[in-house]
């Protein structure tokens, strides 16, 4: 299998040009040559000339086209997603050599397992060798490891057709078993879509309006004859009707993209492929289904439609790269929310004819810690997210005494509470089956002091009123109480819980205002206690067979309700604190007439699968310290920081602060479920699981707290929060800026427009041209 480019007869720069595909193998052999070996003894001894005759190897491509090494003809789909740094400074190559070995071998680095090979070169500096991380291009990754091992990026070593002299086996100082490891098919496509969820190629450069890759070459989808139409019984024979929400999304996306719609069709200029393919890379596919696209286009492009090159295309970017999945990026979501201001939101037959809603949740990340892959194994698809975030609670019930530190440095036990919120008839029962699984071993232990517990009540019977009533008896720690329960009987079990934690999981939320006292929110309350750090939850009587005690308040537990019933349940405590502390997930409508679901068996090999990360839990104890989890949710923190100061959004910022900590904590459980090992498929689920939370609660809550901040009632659905520097054009001045802050309902007194674009500034959103003017960064736009 080829996996390497290179020129093994190099006869100085007259060759350069030239580039023929390899196998492992067949580099193995010249890597041990005798006379290779000869040639780096002889330079080292002085002789220069000898370098420029050198062989050498391309990194990052397994191909030429034609086996010419220059970049007009780069094969984009043969790109190595690897790289080499060149240090060139003798001084710092230990210190290179020595950092690079150290960060591939540390758990807690991003680069573990991401150093391939180290060579010296042929003046004895050194070539490292490494794995591009995901989504990064050859730039990206080479200025992030080199800060990582601390030594000097050099910008001259990141051209994609570069090539880099080798020197044989014996210069070798490491090689890892991956380097020159083919990758999955999966991982290839996942690598790909996250250069064109970017806007860029499949092998990270950029799209190029015009480019030789535009062209109906070989490389490239085919015309069937020279005027390209379509055969009949194709599918441009088959039309829907293109929604105005469609057109409208397709011609901002086309803006995005840097493209004239006049210039996207033009008979005789065949840049068609590269103009459409920048357009998906934009993410159009994201706002629509295939068949909307396909209409839209045969609109838009009615030249370009007609061809097989065009129907291939589309066919290969949803089919290969499943490009209309995934969350919607800041400037998607403020085209989605421009497509549908447009055309009227109000008018629901769009969205019919669309075949799409005006706002979805996040998609459910491909790749899943294992432990969730389990847990939502026997799940049918429409139901996984709500089971992926609904299983924490119970999980992290089985935790006694474990504690995790914060980025302010303040101890958290993993206090978890989740609510499902889903139409009525949506499959809310989807949960019970991996509840019930996770919780059966506490389930037994409780069942034996239920029953010690009912003879010592049976005793005590016996005894009459007027004889000493026996002890009641110790260890009768019980973590599963009813959802009827009375605040006495809920303090009693926490007292008695020896530090465990106790869970109930309710079918109807409203169950909870079994506890909601004299004062009417005391549920609330306990809401909130059970998230906080180090709160107690008790209460305190007179009579000597009342209950007084004030345990800690360990409380997880999980509730399905309503989406009407849920919004009712809150509605008077929407500022109070409660909904900020749970975490919310719920589950997608179906299709009037859709399948019924078919659950998979959850027989006694799920039950020998889950129960090793059931006893890790179990088995944990103290102070636990994953410093992976202490990074991501420093990442989460900055990345909803940056999302709340670009859409000026402030319920989304005083949201985003909590459910940061929950997202966290769902990390640290994670962690020690997998027995204090990090998968890197965490940081991406945890990273969904945030936003998918978030979304949940601008969706259900979003525009009822605003409205209830300013004193205001509301019955209306959020949209969520938007970018507003999306919703600008690339250059703008200030009255641009409050125009658009206006369209949003922000106010503008003082100097709210100047700050907020002076925060843009100084994060580096925007550059400015003159004292009124700015354009956007390039930092920005990627």
């Amino acid at each position: 299998m080829i996996q390497i480019s290179g020129n093994s007869q190099h006869a100085g720069n007259k060759n350069r040009g030239y580039a023929e595909s390899w196998t492992s193998e067949q580099l193995d052999g010249l890597l041990a040559e005798d006379w290779l070996r000869q040639m780096v003894s002889e330079i080292r001894g002085g002789d220069e000339k000898q370098k420029e005759q050198l062989p050498y190897i391309c990194p990052h491509y397994a191909a030429f086209r034609n086996n010419h090494r220059a970049q007009k003809d780069i094969m984009p789909e043969t790109f190595t997603f690897m790289t080499c740094v060149d240090v060139d400074d003798k001084e710092l190559v230990q210190k290179a050599i020595d950092q690079a070995l150290a960060v591939n071998q540390d758990e807690y680095s991003d680069w573990q397992d991401q150093v391939l090979r180290i060579e010296y070169s042929a003046r004895k500096k050194v070539h490292i060798y490494i794995r591009i991380p995901k989504g990064m291009t050859i730039e990206e990754a080479q200025q992030a490891f080199c800060k990582e091992i601390d030594v000097p990026y050099d910008d001259s070593c990141i051209t994609p057709e570069r090539f880099i002299f080798i020197t044989g086996r014996d210069e070798e100082v490491y090689r890892s078993s991956h380097w020159l490891e083919p990758l999955s098919e999966e991982e290839i496509n996942e690598r790909r879509e996250a250069y064109l969820n970017r806007g860029l190629d499949v092998d990270g450069r950029p799209l190029k309006k015009g480019d030789g890759r535009g062209k109906m070459d070989d490389g490239r989808c085919k015309m069937d004859d020279g005027r390209g139409k379509m055969d009949d019984g194709q599918t441009s024979n088959i039309i829907h009707q293109p929604s105005s929400v469609s057109l409208e999304a397709f011609d901002l996306c086309v803006e995005l993209a840097g493209l004239k719609a006049d210039e996207m069709d033009v008979w005789g200029v065949h840049n068609w492929h590269a103009n459409l393919m920048s357009v998906l890379s934009v993410g159009v596919a994201k706002l629509m289904s295939k068949e909307q696209l396909v209409a839209v286009v045969a609109q838009r492009l009615p030249n370009y439609s007609q061809t097989t090159d065009c129907q291939n295309l589309i066919d290969y970017f949803y089919d290969k790269y499943d490009a209309n999945k995934g969350f919607m990026n800041t400037a998607l979501r403020a085209i989605n929310a421009k497509a549908q201001q447009k055309v009227g939101v109000g008018d629901a037959s769009q969205y019919a004819e669309a075949g799409q809603q005006p706002s979805i949740p996040p998609e459910m990340p491909k790749k899943l810690p294992k432990l969730i892959e389990l847990l939502t194994s026997k799940t049918p698809v429409m139901y996984k997210a709500a089971v992926a975030h609904a299983v924490f609670p119970p999980l992290a019930t089985h935790l006694c005494g474990v504690r995790f530190t914060y980025t302010d440095n303040a101890e958290h036990e993993a206090t978890l509470m989740n609510c499902l919120m889903a139409g009525t008839g949506s499959g809310k029962s989807c949960i019970d089956q991996p509840v019930k699984r996770i919780m059966a071993d506490i389930r037994r232990r409780d069942e034996e002091n239920l029953r010690r517990e009912a003879e010592w009540k049976k005793d005590c019977m016996k005894k009459g009123a007027n004889k000493d009533k026996l002890v009641r008896p110790e260890g009768l720690v019980i973590q599963i109480v009813d959802p009827d329960m009375t605040k006495p009987a809920l303090v009693q079990r926490m007292d008695e819980a020896e530090g465990h934690f106790v869970y109930v999981k309710m079918n109807e939320l409203d169950l909870f205002e079994q506890l909601k006292g004299q004062n009417g929110k005391q549920h609330f309350q306990l809401m909130c206690l059970a998230f906080d750090s180090d709160a107690d939850f008790g209460q305190t009587r007179v009579g000597t067979q009342s209950v007084t005690a004030r345990p800690m308040c360990r409380f997880n537990w999980n509730a399905c309700t309503t989406i009407l019933k849920g919004r009712r349940f809150f509605r008077r405590v929407l500022t109070d604190g409660p909904i900020s502390r749970i975490n919310f997930c719920t589950i997608p409508e179906q299709e009037i007439g859709a399948e019924q679901p078919v659950y998979g068996k959850y027989d006694a090999e799920f039950e020998e699968a889950l129960k090793p990360y059931i006893d890790n839990l179990v088995g944990a104890r103290g102070l636990v310290d994953c410093q992976q989890a202490y990074k991501l949710a420093r990442k989460l923190q900055q990345d909803c920081a940056e999302f709340a100061q670009l859409s000026q959004n402030d319920v989304y910022w005083n949201l985003s602060h909590r459910a940061c900590v929950i997202a966290w904590l769902k990390a640290c459980v994670l962690y020690v479920a997998n027995g204090m090992k990090w998968e890197k498929s965490i940081e991406e689920f945890i990273r969904w699981s945030l936003n998918y939370d978030l979304w949940c609660k601008m969706q259900f809550f979003g525009d009822d707290i605003r409205k209830a901040e300013c004193g205001e009632d509301s019955r209306l659905v959020s949209p969520g929060p938007r970018s507003l520097l999306a919703l600008l054009p690339d250059e703008f001045t200030i009255e641009d800026a409050k125009r658009v802050r206006r369209q949003e309902g922000l106010s503008n007194e003082g100097k709210a427009c100047q700050n907020m674009i002076r925060q843009w500034v100084f994060r580096k959103h925007v550059l400015q041209i003159t004292d009124y003017s700015y354009v956007k960064s390039d930092k920005y736009k990627k």
